[in-house]
């Protein structure tokens, strides 16, 4: 409730006591100015107040009780307390709705109306919760306390907060092992790798959200990057064939080579990163009183010091860091079994974020938002509490059911030999996960919009894929190259032929012009309209690429393909699939029952 200086100091908001000296430059708390006042004085700023807290947690534990007037009236709210003020001292108005003392009002007592900060604190809880800031980014961050918690890097990139479009942030977890406690998980000194990886993308409506988990032991290419290390800029050579974790702190490597890598890998464009450490993790989950994970078996692992029986837990601090850093004694035992834990437990963290036992609780918020602020590196685009702040509010539009964790595809690496340590990108799945993220089909098993239901009904153009297609025989096309790619036509021509059996088909050369378009095209006649659809179901083109003329063709006439900057290589769909491929690991955010084994 908001009582701000009404004689209800026993139910203020915290944040509300808080208020700036201009004298200092600083916050003070400011418990009832007007009963500290001597009788005809004023209370001029900075005055009369009960000094601040030395820290922080002094603060938050700081809930005054109602002082009494100086003049010994009443504090109870009846008018003698609001109407007989002592001279120079300004008079507290009638409370609406609150029953005055002998005059029997039977009004009840009106709902208070949100302030500011209570709105902020509904619109932003929870929801960055898995990206180890989320939730706790809350109106109590008008304290200055929580902006100068905050570390910020200059990675060359400074995009605005909020953007209209589809949001990208990478989130990396480091492996640095500063802080109490946390020596004893190996590498003692390391400066830091890309140890966990999540790239989250919003879609552009804000209707559902995807985090896609990059392996760490991933071989890929990490190009060249330009780092400002005390003041300096240098540039960093790029590395072939290492594993994705160098992608930080090796050979000097900030967060903004992680960024270029990432974007390499997946041809999605980074909004922000935020970056944690261990610390994050346990100062996060003790905040939230824990966060309830579920283990099939029972796991002693002396690695990671997880000890936890069969069943459901709730893990925090120490605890909370061994689960997520246990992998030899899940799964198969290396880094994609772990990933799926961090995944089971970012969810269960969003769940508890989003709960109304942590929204409503001052207490927690504050823990909260003092854990995360305290633990997070951005880059200088979102380098405020401000900016954080309209992050989280933007971002809370997406319903918890829509969001999913899915693992970046990866095969076993063949050059490692018969004990495998690392992996390799699996591009025949992941180009269509990426392209899905890319154009914001949601992973999770919901049942569309009926908004958009309607409108795909109505659309002409997902009408022409429906109807009988031709036997592959009888599809004549020729085939162009409008692409970048040298050679994209032949290949295509090649695969359509040896694996699709669409002998009648040829190759046209490069695009008429010589043009480069940006999108694959199919120009059909309206007779040639069930070879079209064989044709795109053949290379998984969306109905967007169809393009239908309004007269008929001659009998043996071909149809004109023409391949865009959007060709990924000859068999790989050109548009996104409605589904995820078949075999990829995912989680959905709401799901209650995820257990690991």
């Amino acid at each position: 409730m908001d009582a701000q200086g009404r004689g209800q100091a026993g139910d203020m908001d915290p944040a509300d006591q808080w208020v700036l000296n201009p004298n200092t430059g600083s916050y003070e708390l400011r418990i009832d100015p007007a009963a500290d006042a001597a009788p005809g004085q004023s209370s001029p700023a900075g005055a009369n107040r009960s000094p601040a807290p030395a820290t922080a947690e002094a603060a938050r534990r700081a809930v005054p009780s109602p002082s009494p007037p100086a003049d010994g009236s009443p504090a109870d709210g009846s008018p003698a307390d609001r109407t007989a003020a002592p001279p120079g001292r300004r008079s507290v108005p009638d409370q609406r709705g609150r029953r005055a003392a002998g005059k029997g009002s039977s009004r009840r007592k009106a709902k208070p109306k949100a302030s500011g900060k209570k709105k902020a604190l509904t619109w932003t809880g929870g929801v960055l919760a898995f990206l180890l800031v989320g939730g706790s980014v809350t109106g109590y961050l008008v304290y200055q306390h929580f902006n100068n918690n905050i570390d910020k890097v200059d990675v060359g990139v400074n995009n605005a907060a909020v953007v209209d479009g589809p949001v990208n942030i990478l989130v990396i977890g480091t492996d640095k092992r500063d802080g109490k406690g946390n020596k004893g998980y190996g590498d003692d000194g390391s400066v830091g790798h890309a140890d966990t990886t999540l790239l989250f993308h919003v879609s552009e409506d804000r209707s559902n959200a995807t985090a896609l988990s990059i392996p760490r032991d991933m071989i890929t290419d990490i190009p060249e990057c330009e780092t400002s290390q005390d003041g300096v800029k240098k540039t960093i050579p790029g590395s072939h064939k290492v594993r994705f974790n160098e992608s930080l702190g090796q050979e000097g490597r900030d967060p903004g080579c992680t960024w270029r890598t990432v974007e390499k890998i997946t041809g999605l464009k980074v909004n922000h990163f935020m970056m944690a450490d261990f610390n994050a993790v346990k100062k996060l989950s003790s905040a939230v009183d824990g966060v309830e994970v579920c283990l099939g078996k029972d796991i002693d692992d002396p690695d990671s010091h997880l000890k936890l029986s069969k069943g459901r837990h709730s893990v925090q601090g120490e605890e909370a860091l061994a689960f997520v850093r246990t992998r030899h004694s899940v799964g198969f035992g290396g880094d994609l079994s772990r990933i799926e834990l961090q995944q089971q437990f970012l969810s269960s963290m969003i769940r508890k974020m989003k709960s109304g036992g942590t929204l409503t609780n001052p207490s927690k918020l504050y823990d909260l938002a003092d854990a995360a602020t305290k633990s997070l590196t951005v880059d200088t685009g979102i380098g405020s509490v401000t900016k954080l702040t309209s992050v989280a509010k933007d971002l809370s539009k997406v319903d918890l059911k829509h969001i999913t964790f899915a693992t970046v595809p990866v095969l076993d690496n063949p050059e490692d030999g018969p004990v495998h340590k690392t992996v390799i990108l699996d591009k025949a799945k992941a180009e269509p996960l990426f392209s899905m993220v890319k154009q914001d089909v949601s992973l999770t098993e919901v049942k569309q919009k009926e908004k958009q239901q309607e409108k795909a009904a109505k659309d002409k153009q997902a009408a022409l894929l429906k109807g009988p297609k031709a036997a592959a025989a009888d599809v004549r096309a020729r085939v162009f190259n409008g692409s970048k790619k040298i050679g994209a036509a032949q290949a295509t021509l090649s695969w359509l032929q040896n694996n699709q059996g669409m002998l009648r088909t040829s190759n046209g050369g490069n695009a008429p012009g010589g043009k480069k378009q940006d999108t694959t095209t199919l120009e059909f006649a309206p007779n040639q309209a069930d070879q079209a659809r064989r044709l795109a179901d053949a290379m998984g083109l969306p109905a967007s690429a169809l393009k239908q003329g309004t007269q008929d063709a001659a009998p043996m006439a071909e149809m004109k393909l023409i391949l865009g900057a959007d060709y990924k290589g000859a068999g790989v769909p050109i548009g996104a699939p409605s589904k995820a491929p078949s075999g990829i690991q995912k989680v959905e955010a709401d799901d209650k029952n995820v257990c690991a084994k």
